[in-house]
C-alpha cells in the first residue's frame, strides 16, 4: 500500500477494482471487509479525479488487502484517513496481524505504531539505529508509549 496510491483519473473506483481484480484473476476468496467497513460501494461511480487524499487512501488499503496476502507492507497507512477511518484501518491490521501475517508498516507518526506493532526497526537519514521489540525499547528506554522511547535514545545519543 503506497502513502499516495496513483490511479488513472478517468476511471472510477469500482473499474479500478474490477481492473485489479482481472489482472490478479484469484480464484481465492477476497477479503472485501475493508472495502464494506469503508462504504466503497457506495462510491462505485465516483472518478479517481475527484476524490479527496482520504478516499484515495482507502481504496489503497482495500486493494492491499482484498486478496489475503500473507504479506503486506503499508507506506504510512492512515495518512489523510479521518479519525473512523484510521480506527478501521488499524483494527483491520491488528485482526491480520493475530492470524499471523507479517506486516511491514513505514511510517513517521510514531504514536499510531503502539497498538500496531511488535518490532521496531527505527532508521534516520537512511541508516538503522536500532532494531528492537517493543517490549525490549519500552523495557530499556522505561518509557511506554512508542514515540516517547524513541525520542529518549536519540536524545541520549546527541548528548553523548
Amino acid at each position: 500500500m503506497p502513502q499516495i496510491g496513483r490511479y488513472p483519473d478517468n476511471m472510477t473506483i469500482g473499474q479500478i477494482l474490477e481492473m485489479i481484480k482481472e489482472i490478479r484473476k484469484s480464484g481465492e476468496q477476497l477479503d472485501e471487509d475493508l472495502l464494506n467497513q469503508f462504504k466503497l460501494q457506495d462510491l462505485f461511480n465516483k472518478r479517481m479525479s475527484t476524490l479527496s487524499g482520504g478516499t484515495t487512501q482507502k481504496v489503497s488499503a482495500t486493494l492491499a488487502f482484498l486478496f489475503n496476502p500473507d504479506v503486506l507492507i503499508l507506506d504510512e497507512p492512515t495518512a489523510g484517513l479521518d479519525p473512523l477511518a484510521s480506527e478501521i484501518l488499524k483494527d483491520k491490521i491488528i485482526t491480520e496481524k493475530q492470524k499471523g501475517k507479517l506486516i511491514l508498516i513505514t511510517s513517521h507518526l510514531l504514536s499510531e505504531l503502539d497498538d500496531l506493532i511488535t518490532q521496531i526497526i527505527f532508521m534516520q537519514d537512511g541508516v538503522v539505529q536500532f532494531h528492537k521489540t517493543v517490549d525490549d525499547l519500552k523495557s530499556s528506554t522505561g518509557e511506554e508509549k512508542i514515540s516517547k522511547a524513541i525520542a529518549k535514545i536519540l536524545k541520549n545519543k546527541n548528548n553523548e
